[in-house]
C-alpha cells in the first residue's frame, strides 16, 4: 500500500507527540497493570498467614455475617460479603457506615476497619494502573489518556502500513542503538497491535464510562439517569422495605440456590464468589449473588433472589445477559484477562510488560532522534525528557518494589501502630518522588544505572521480607502447594535479574556509547558553549 510522504510525515509527528504526551501515564499503567494481573494472588500474598493460612469455612461466614448485622445496625441497609475459598481464603464484609464511611469486617475483627483486609498493596497497584493514584480525577485522566493511546495506535499502524511485514522481522541489533530502539519498538508494536487496540479501547470504556452516561442522560435517559443506574449496573431490583420482619436465609441456602438458579437457566458452572444484601430482615430483603462460569466471555455474572426464601428476582448470566451487562462484563473480563486460565494471565503479564517497554523506548526514540552528533551541547528538552523518563518510569518501578516491601515489613509487631494501606501508599510515593528527585539532580546516565540497581535491589528483597516476615519463604510456597506465592516471589527474582542485567548495559553505554549525548557520563552544560571535537 503506497501513502504519501506529506501523510507519512503528519502521522508521524501526530504519533511522536501523542506518544509522548501520553507515555509517562502509560508506563505506569502498562507496569503496574501487569502486575494487577495478579491482583488476587497479591492479596493472598500479603497475608500474614503465609503458607499458614488456612481457608475459612462457610460456617466462619456464616458467623461473621451474621455478627456483622447484630454490631452495625447500619449493615442492614447495605452490606456485601465475600464467600471464603481459593481465591478469597479469608472472608469479610463491607458496608457504609451513619457517615457514608466504608467500613470492613473479618472474623478477627467484627468491630470492623477503615480498611479493607488484605487489600493495601494489591488496591494500590490497580489504584495506580487506573488512577495514577489520583483520586476521582485520575480515572477520569486516565480515560483521556487511553484515547490518546488509540490515536497513537492509529496513527502508528497507518506509519507502518506501507512495510508491516518488513517491520515485523527487521531487528537489527549493533551499534546503531537508534536503529536497534526503532527496531525492537516497531516489532513489539507490530505483535501486540490487537491487544494494544483491545486495551485502549476497553480501557477507555472502563474510565470514561460514567463521564459518557451523563453526557447522555439528556438524550437517552431523559434526565433520569441516577433512578436509571442502579438497573443498569446491578442485577437486584430496588424494592423498598415491607416494613415487616421475616427470618433471613442462609449463606448455604443463598449459595445453593444460586447454583440451582444459574444451572436452570443453562450455566453449567457457578461459582458464588461475593454478595450485596438488602433490607436485611425485612420481608423484602433481597440478595445479590455474583459468582463466576469458567469457559465464557465475561465470566462473572449474577443471580438476585429475595434474601428470605430465595425465590428468584433477575439473573444477569453469561450468554443471558442484557446489553449494558454483556458490554460491561466483557470489556472486562477482556481487560484484565478474566476470561481465561493461568496462562492467559501470564500472556498479559508479557504484555503489560512490553507495553511498558513500547512507551519507554518511545522516548528513547524522541531524545536519539534529536541528538546533535557533532557537538557536546545537547537542547533542555532532550536532557529534561531524558530525566523525566527515567525518574518516572525506572522510579516507578522501584517505588512499587518499596511498596511490595512496605506490605511485609508494616505487618511485623514493632510496626502495629502504623496503618498498613497508610503505610505502604506513603513508602510508594515517596519512594517515587525521591527517584525523581534523584534523576533531576544526576546525569542521566548515572541516574539511570543508579536508579536501575536500586530497582534490581528493591525487587529482590520481595521474596527475603516475604519469608522474613510470614515464613513463607518461595521454596516452602513451593513444597506446600502453594503456587500463587512462589511465583509472585520467583516473579520479582527474575525482574531483579533483569533490572541489573538492564544496569550493566546501561554502565556499558556509559563507558563506550557516543560522547555527543545526554547519555554521556558527563553532559555539557546547556548554557555551555563548548563545541566538541568534530568527527
Amino acid at each position: 500500500m503506497k501513502i504519501s510522504s506529506n501523510t507519512l510525515r503528519t502521522f508521524t509527528t501526530l504519533h511522536t507527540w501523542v506518544g509522548l504526551v501520553a507515555g509517562f501515564a502509560l508506563f505506569v499503567a502498562f507496569y503496574a497493570g501487569a502486575i494487577t494481573i495478579f491482583h488476587h494472588d497479591l492479596q493472598a500474598w500479603q497475608s500474614p498467614q503465609g503458607v499458614n493460612a488456612k481457608a475459612q469455612t462457610l460456617d466462619d461466614a456464616q458467623r461473621l455475617l451474621d455478627e456483622t448485622l447484630e454490631r452495625h445496625p447500619e449493615s442492614r441497609k447495605h452490606v456485601g460479603m465475600v464467600f471464603p475459598g481459593e481465591e478469597y481464603p479469608i472472608t469479610a464484609t463491607y458496608w457504609q457506615d451513619a457517615k457514608g464511611t466504608w467500613r470492613y469486617a473479618t472474623t478477627e475483627h467484627p468491630e470492623g476497619r477503615d480498611e479493607m483486609p488484605g487489600g493495601a498493596l494489591s488496591e494500590l497497584v490497580n489504584a495506580l494502573h487506573y488512577s495514577l493514584g489520583i483520586p476521582v480525577a485520575g480515572t477520569y485522566l486516565m480515560g483521556i489518556v487511553s484515547l490518546l493511546y488509540g490515536l497513537a495506535l492509529i496513527s502508528g499502524v497507518i506509519i507502518h502500513l506501507p512495510k508491516l511485514v518488513e517491520d515485523l522481522f527487521a531487528l537489527r541489533p549493533g551499534r546503531n542503538l537508534k536503529r536497534m530502539w526503532q527496531d525492537a519498538h516497531n516489532v513489539i508494536g507490530v505483535l501486540s497491535l490487537p491487544m494494544h487496540i483491545m486495551f485502549a479501547v476497553t480501557g477507555a470504556m472502563l474510565c470514561l464510562v460514567m463521564i459518557a452516561m451523563f453526557a447522555l442522560n439528556p438524550l437517552i435517559y431523559r434526565g433520569q439517569l441516577m433512578s436509571a443506574l442502579g438497573p443498569a449496573m446491578d442485577t437486584a431490583p430496588v424494592v423498598a422495605p415491607a416494613n415487616r420482619e421475616q427470618a433471613l436465609g442462609s449463606l448455604a441456602m443463598w449459595r445453593e440456590r444460586s447454583i440451582a438458579i444459574a444451572n436452570e437457566q443453562g450455566v453449567a458452572s457457578f461459582e458464588p464468589a461475593y454478595l450485596k444484601l438488602s433490607n436485611a430482615g425485612d420481608a423484602n430483603a433481597t440478595i445479590e449473588i455474583t459468582g463466576a462460569s469458567p469457559g465464557s466471555l465475561g465470566p462473572l455474572g449474577a443471580v438476585a433472589m429475595n434474601a428470605n426464601t430465595g425465590a428468584k428476582l433477575a439473573t444477569q448470566l453469561p450468554g443471558l445477559r442484557d446489553a449494558n451487562h454483556a458490554t460491561l462484563s466483557s470489556a472486562y473480563a477482556l481487560h484484565f484477562g478474566e476470561y481465561g486460565n493461568h496462562w492467559v494471565q501470564w500472556l498479559y503479564f508479557l504484555l503489560g510488560l512490553g507495553g511498558a517497554f513500547l512507551f519507554y523506548s518511545g522516548n528513547l526514540l524522541w531524545i536519539e532522534s534529536r541528538r546533535k552528533r557533532r557537538q557536546a551541547e545537547q537542547g533542555r528538552a532532550q536532557l529534561w525528557m531524558a530525566r523525566a523518563t527515567v525518574g518516572v518510569c525506572i522510579g516507578v518501578c522501584v517505588a512499587i518494589s518499596v511498596a511490595f516491601i512496605a506490605t511485609q515489613l508494616l505487618q511485623a509487631p514493632a510496626f502495629a501502630a502504623v496503618e498498613l494501606g497508610f503505610g505502604v501508599n506513603f513508602a510508594c510515593f515517596v519512594a517515587w518522588g525521591l527517584c525523581a528527585l534523584w534523576a533531576a539532580l544526576r546525569p542521566p546516565i548515572r541516574a539511570a544505572q543508579e536508579l536501575l540497581w536500586a530497582a534490581a535491589v528493591t525487587t529482590a528483597l520481595i521474596p527475603v521480607a516475604h519469608g522474613a516476615v510470614t515464613g513463607a519463604w518461595w521454596w516452602a510456597s513451593a513444597a506446600a502447594g502453594q503456587w500463587a506465592l512462589f511465583a509472585i516471589d520467583a516473579g520479582a527474582i527474575a525482574m531483579a535479574v533483569g533490572f541489573a542485567w538492564l544496569a550493566r548495559v546501561t554502565a556499558r553505554r556509559m563507558r563506550e556509547g557516543e560522547a555527543n549525548s545526554v547519555w554521556s557520563a558527563s553532559p555539557a552544560p546547556v548554557a555551555s558553549r563548548v563545541q566538541a571535537p568534530q568527527a
